[in-house]
Parts: structure tokens; sequence; C-alpha cells
């Protein structure tokens, strides 16, 4: 059983949100500040944080930020919830770590589903899993680690998943509504946006290969061997 934090200070949403994935099958705990929020998620590490992003006490970013940080929270897949729907917020959400973005309002059916796709797609690495190795990239899938020129590289969850899926598939381009699906998991609607922002925040952490990942206008993306002729 997936156990999820809601974090939202807007009590009768909290309650209409827990009281829909408890009757979907997860297990849940409701924090209204960000300070409870940090002292839940060390009490007991959930599987994915549901994460306002106007809280009374903190920023919901700052919250995502400081669950980065710990060494025994940063693997925990974080979702931000909000009002806002501008650019900005958005990019500023998935710059401190989060996975994945949902605007208010939403139909709780959706994000029931949602969350489900995300945590069955983000679910533990086979044990024996081969390495994916691309010029100066590795990938270590079974310890799910990520290397530029034998440097780690922290990535969120849904970066693991996305490199991963890219660099199996090297020298193909890959359809935003193949991406949706086999890495979010979804097959409703996605704001493009958040397609894009996730891979333009994924180059950034390529470093010195951010060129092997390239746009294809018009389509999609795909991820290209530097050392190919």
């Amino acid at each position: 059983m997936s156990h999820v934090l809601i974090v939202d200070d807007e009590r009768d949403l909290a309650e209409l949100i827990d009281f829909n994935l408890k009757s979907a099958g997860f297990s849940t705990r409701v924090a209204a500040t960000g300070e409870a929020a940090l002292n839940a998620a060390r009490e007991q590490r959930p599987d994915l944080v549901l994460l306002d992003l106007m809280l009374p006490d903190m920023p919901g970013t700052e919250v995502c930020r400081q669950l980065r940080a710990g060494s025994l929270t940063r693997d925990i897949l974080i979702v931000m919830l909000t009002a806002k729907g501008e650019e900005a917020d958005r990019v500023r959400g998935f710059e401190v770590g989060a996975d994945d973005y949902v605007t208010k309002p939403f139909s709780v059916r959706e994000l029931v589903l949602r969350l489900k796709a995300i945590l069955r797609r983000s679910g533990p690495p086979k044990e024996d899993s081969a390495a994916l190795i691309l010029g100066p990239l590795k990938l270590d899938v079974g310890a799910h680690r990520f290397y530029v020129e034998d440097k780690e590289v922290a990535l969120t969850a849904l970066e693991f998943r996305l490199l991963e899926y890219m660099m199996s598939r090297v020298g193909r381009v890959q359809t935003r509504d193949q991406l949706l699906e086999e890495v979010w998991g979804l097959s409703s609607s996605l704001e493009t946006r958040t397609i894009d922002t996730h891979v333009m925040r994924l180059r950034d952490k390529l470093g010195p290969a951010r060129a092997c990942l390239e746009t294809v206008r018009g389509v999609g993306y795909r991820i290209v061997d530097p050392n190919a002729a």
C-alpha cells in the first residue's frame, strides 16, 4: 500500500483528497503547514507528497527543497498542487525538484489516476538492471544513480525515468504523446509545457553532454550518441 502525505491548509480540499485516496487504497496523512509536513515525512517516510505551493508558514517550494536535501527524503515523489498556473511558478517548482505539477481546480478522480500512474512508473528498479552508458553519461538503473563524467548528479524520480527511457532508445525520436504514456503513465491530457519543462531541466543536468538531448521541432525529442559518426 502506497503512503501519500497531503500538504494543504485548505481543510475541505485536504479532507476531500484524503477521502478519495483512502477509497482508492492509499494510506494517507494530512499536514496543514510546511513544518508539519517536514516532520511528518521524517516520522513516516511517504511514497509521494502532494504539496500545495501556498502554505501559511513557508512556500511549498521551500518544503520541496528541504525534502530533496534530506538523505532520507530526497527520493520521495513530489507533486505540486497549487492555484497558480503561471509559467514561472511551474518552472520554480521543477527547479527545486518537483516531479509533477497539478493546477487547481482539478478533477479529484484524474488526480488519483495521475498519482497511481506516477507511483507505478517510479517503482523500484530491478537489481540486475544493466547500467546505460552514452559518452560521458552513465545511468546506473539498479542503484538508481546517475553520473556525468564520473560525477554523481541528482535526478528526481521522473527525470530518472525520462532519461532511462530516452537512453534505452538512442537515436529514436520520441513524441510527446509517447513520453506522456510511457514515462508519466498517462493517456489523458497533460500540459505540453510540463513535458517540455522536464526535458529542459534534464538537459541542463547533462552538463557537457546536454547537446545529446535534441529537440525535433514539431515532433518531440531524441537522445543521440556523441561518438556516432
